[in-house]
């Protein structure tokens, strides 16, 4: 599957534990993310990941395009709803795109877990089979 990586930048540091982990898993699976966020997490766990711009360079928009022409499976957004900075990704954006395609969105870390989990067990294994 393809998954898209993206965290604000008060999330990163939870992005980078939560792929340190589930590396086992995730190194099963085709990784993209923005510039930074795939820069920490390749760092710190060694996973191959496709990395994009930055998300204030338009990263967020390139996986917005992969996610518009069916080509993201999963997408993990950690976002920081309390602290706004307008230079992130923006995320009203991405997630509307997410729901027109059917994608599965994990916004927190227990959605993530809930996902990757359910990754695990094979049962996302439906979207293999049905594109939109």
């Amino acid at each position: 599957m393809n998954i898209a990586l993206i965290a604000h930048d008060s999330k990163k540091e939870l992005m980078v534990q939560f792929c340190i982990a589930y590396c086992g898993i995730l190194s099963r699976h085709d990784l993209c993310a923005t510039g930074t966020t795939g820069k920490l997490v390749a760092e710190a766990t060694g996973l191959r990941i496709q990395r994009f711009l930055s998300g204030s360079q338009g990263g967020d928009q390139q996986i917005s395009a992969r996610i518009s022409c069916n080509e993201i499976d999963i997408l993990i957004f950690f976002r920081d709803p309390i602290n706004i900075n307008h230079r992130e990704p923006n995320e009203s954006h991405l997630l509307r795109l997410c729901d027109v395609h059917n994608i599965p969105v994990a916004t927190n870390m227990a959605t993530a877990e809930a996902l990757i989990h359910a990754l695990e067990r094979g049962d996302l294994d439906w979207r293999e089979i049905v594109r939109y």
